[in-house]
Parts: C-alpha cells; sequence; structure tokens
C-alpha cells in the first residue's frame, strides 16, 4: 500500500493500465488537481511502479507508462473493480468496466486457486498461516483468526 498511496494513485494506476499515458489525459479522467497529478506520478515512479518516457523534445512532453511491477498491480485494480460490481457501488445500472477473455469474448474475474492443482478454493476454505518471512506481529495477527 505504500508503494501505491493513495486513491488518486490508484485511479491513476487503473488509468495507465487501460491505456491512458499522457498527463493531461490522466488529469482529465481523475479530475485530480495539477499539483496532486504531479505529486502521485513522482510517487509512482519512485516506487518503480511506473517510468516517465519523453515522447515530444520543443518543448519537452512526457508520458507515463506501467512498469512490470505496475502492470502486477492491474491484479489489485481488477480485485477493487470486481468488488464494487459485487455491491453495485456504481448503481443498479451494471458495472461501469467489465474485463474479458479476447479469445471467447466471456468475461473474466480473479479467483482463489490452488497453487498446486488449479482448482477453485471458495472463500469458506482459505485459511491464512504464518510464511517465511513472518514476523511476530503477523503471527499475533493470526491468534485472532477464527478457524
Amino acid at each position: 500500500m505504500d508503494a501505491i498511496g493513495d486513491r488518486w494513485a490508484v485511479l491513476i494506476l487503473r488509468d495507465l493500465s487501460l491505456g491512458l499515458s499522457r498527463y493531461e489525459d490522466l488529469r482529465r479522467s481523475t479530475g485530480v488537481t495539477n499539483a496532486t497529478l504531479s505529486d502521485r506520478l513522482k510517487h509512482l515512479e519512485d516506487s518503480e511502479l511506473i517510468e516517465r518516457r519523453r515522447y515530444q523534445t520543443n518543448p519537452e512532453r512526457y508520458e507515463y507508462v506501467l512498469t512490470a511491477k505496475g502492470r502486477d498491480t492491474i491484479l489489485v485494480m481488477q480485485a477493487l473493480l470486481q468488488v464494487g460490481d459485487k455491491w453495485a457501488v456504481s448503481g443498479n445500472v451494471g458495472p461501469p468496466l467489465k474485463f474479458v477473455d479476447r479469445k471467447t469474448g466471456h468475461t473474466v474475474k480473479l479467483a482463489m486457486v490452488d497453487n498446486e492443482t488449479g482448482q477453485r478454493v471458495g472463500k469458506q476454505d482459505l485459511l491464512p498461516q504464518a510464511g517465511p518471512g513472518a514476523d511476530e506481529l503477523v503471527r499475533w495477527r493470526l491468534t485472532h483468526f477464527r478457524k
């Protein structure tokens, strides 16, 4: 979360994942002020989620593109979208955006799958466990999980 920052950064990452790349397009799409947009773009660049590329020299103009690390955040965007659609955050007229399989045209969604078998795992069957990088705080949090 620290790498992403705040809701403005989430909106910027969303737009970059949809192909917007120029400053003015990002400002228009998000409705953010110039000062906030400049700050968030710098933060995302410092976090190595985006990179700035010059596309014009006179005057100098830059576009912003997702890095490999930034492209991985698309999963987070899709998860947020899926939750918002489930709870009709944008109203009852239907989802404002959906993702489809290029080959079949079928709508796709994120799901939890068993890493070994590839089988889908239901929410009721998920069990959090301490991983190799867990510290004492993580272990303490897990003592509160109802099994």
